[in-house]
Order: C-alpha cells, then structure tokens, then sequence
C-alpha cells in the first residue's frame, strides 16, 4: 500500500506540474515516466529509478527527434524503435534501461503531437523523472525493513539447524544430522540476498532525511549478517561433521545428553538474537540483545570436551568446531572478537 500511494502521489503531482505550471496539454508522458521510474519491487535503488527515468526521458527525446526528421508511420515507428534499441544497448545493456528507452520512443512517434509541439513531452517526461526521484528520497520506506526480514529468516533457519542436531545427538540418528546439513545448505539463497538489501538500506538511510537517524541500526545489521554468515557455515561443517560423530557411536551416554542439551540451548540462543533483530524500537532491541547475549555466553562457557564428558578424537573435534561458531554468534549481537574468545574455557 505506500508504494501504491507513492506512485499515485508521483504520477499526479508529474501531470499536475506539466500540465498546470509548463502549460502542457495532456501530458501523459510526464505521468508514465513517473509511474516506471519508481515502479514495484524492493529494489528500488537510486541506481535502479534512475536509470529507468533517463531510459524514459531518452527514449522521449530519440522518438521527437526521429519524429521531426522522419514523420509518422509504421516504417518510421519500426525504423525509430531500431535505433532507439540500439543506442539503448550501446550506452547501457541492462534490460530494465533499454526496455524504457524502445516503449518511450516508440509512444513518441505512435502517438499523435500535441499543441505545445514535439519536444514538449520530451520536457513531460523529464518532469515525470525528476518526481519520481524527488519522491524517493522524501516518501522512502523504512531502508531497515528488508534487512531485518531477511536476516531474521536466516537466524531462525540456524535455530533449526542446531535443533535438528541436538534431536540427531539424542536420538543417535544420523540421518537427522544429513538433513539438517541439507536445511544449513538450502539458506544459500538467504546469505546471498542480504548484502544487495543492505547496499539498498544503506543507500536509502543515506539519502532520504526523514530515515538518516537509521543508519547506525543498519551498520549494526551489517555486522550481524557478516557474523551470523560465518556461524551459518560452522553450522554446516559442524551437521557433517555429526553425521560420522553418530555413525561411529563417538559419544558415551553421559556425552549425548550434555551435547544435546548443549545444542538445544544454543538453538535458543540463536531465537534470541533472531527476536532481537527485528525489534525496530532501540529499548526493545537492548533488551532482546542483551537476553541473546547473556544465553551464548552460558553456551561458550560450556565448551569444554571435559566438562561436556566427551572424549576421543571425534568427539572432541566436534566440540571444537562449536567454539568458532559461539564466537561468531557473539560478535553478531555486537561483542568485541576478543572478549568473545574470553568466555570460551581454556583447553
């Protein structure tokens, strides 16, 4: 609903300035590069809204001026919509750029000129530009939304994980630790979306006023999506590395109780510090963080293969690879690398 609103906004605002403040009749061009600069979808960059307002606006510009030189017509419009393709490719191959320019100049010759002559709407469509990019920067959503979405999937997705592991420990099934090494490999598509979302929240934090009070909460969901990453990683090296743990019988009994209760609490763990980040208050976060950060530390304090009874290589390797991966959680709730390290037991 506010992107509908936005794009209303824009579109009439476009017509109403061509038409009321430039004197043009009918300015539908001014009001349709409006409404495809801005457009549907959460990428809607400043990169993204302009390179659909010059496409727009050139294709406005190419369209009168073949218009002038060639008159109207179908072997004029097919000849225009050639050209106008082909300078949209040689200055810029993205598909988006180059649609607009072909339909915009194509329109151009197609339809017939108003009174205020040919270049008139080329003169629409730039007024139709420049309030969509005037609408972006003043009317934006919230830059920290997507972000925060995203990266909430993904911690709740590595709360599964560990969870999945703790029952395959305490079941001594292996085929519980395999699918949860598939669930660990299928948020792929999660790790890579998030940087190109808080490229676009940073750029939005940056550029519109009413949303620059934001971008230390964006530069904190940086750090966590970097860390929670890694730990993501760890936790597919750690599904693999279980699935022999239990196939070999590593642990003893007393092992698999402690290891699984240890994995069900880290998968809580990961809970809280998924509840925190999408708190959009900066009281409700400190205190979600605080929750998340208090409930890792009791996790790596317990990271010892003594305290934990386990033995043998398998075993102790196991918890081994759990220490990077508390560390890492704790540096995602914004604890220093070293006073991370800290909390780990000495081995």
């Amino acid at each position: 609903m506010p992107k509908i609103i936005q794009m209303t906004l824009c579109a009439i605002l476009a017509y109403w300035i061509a038409e009321r403040v430039l004197g043009h009749e009918d300015p539908i061009f001014a009001a349709t590069s409006a409404l495809l600069a801005l457009g549907f979808g959460t990428q809607t960059t400043l990169r993204r809204t302009m390179e659909v307002a010059i496409g727009c606006t050139l294709g406005v510009a190419v369209g009168d001026l073949m218009l002038t030189v060639l008159g109207t017509g179908l072997w004029q419009a097919a000849t225009v919509l050639f050209l106008s393709l082909t300078i949209a490719r040689y200055l810029d191959s993205g598909p988006i750029f180059t649609t607009q320019l072909g339909l915009q100049s194509l329109l151009v010759v197609l339809l017939p000129i108003g009174e205020a002559g040919p270049f008139a709407r080329s003169l629409d469509a730039v007024v139709g530009s420049v309030c969509a990019l005037l609408i972006l920067m003043i009317l934006p959503r919230d830059p920290r939304r997507t972000p925060m979405a995203d990266l909430g999937k993904l911690l709740n997705e590595l709360s599964g994980v560990l969870q999945d592991c703790g029952r395959a420990v305490s079941t001594s099934d292996s085929r519980l630790a395999f699918h949860a090494l598939i669930r660990a490999r299928a948020t792929q598509p999660l790790m890579d979306a998030l940087p190109g979302a808080l490229d676009l929240a940073r750029e939005v934090a940056t550029l519109a006023p009413a949303h620059r009070r934001h971008r230390s909460d964006i530069g904190r969901l940086v750090v966590t999506a970097e860390k929670t990453d890694l730990a993501v990683r760890n936790a597919r090296v750690l599904a693999r590395r279980l699935t022999t743990v239990i196939d070999n019988a590593a642990l003893s009994d007393r092992g698999v109780e402690t290891v699984a209760g240890l994995l069900t609490e880290l998968a809580e763990a990961v809970d809280a510090l998924g509840h925190a980040v999408l708190e959009p208050t900066e009281s409700g976060y400190s205190r979600a963080i605080s929750r998340a950060k208090r409930e890792l530390s009791d996790c790596a304090a317990r990271l010892d293969p003594r305290s934990l009874h386990v033995s043998g290589l398998q075993g102790e390797g196991m918890v081994l690879l759990l220490r990077p991966l508390v560390v890492d959680l704790l540096e995602a709730t914004g604890t220093l690398h070293e006073d991370a390290a800290a909390l780990l037991p000495r081995l």
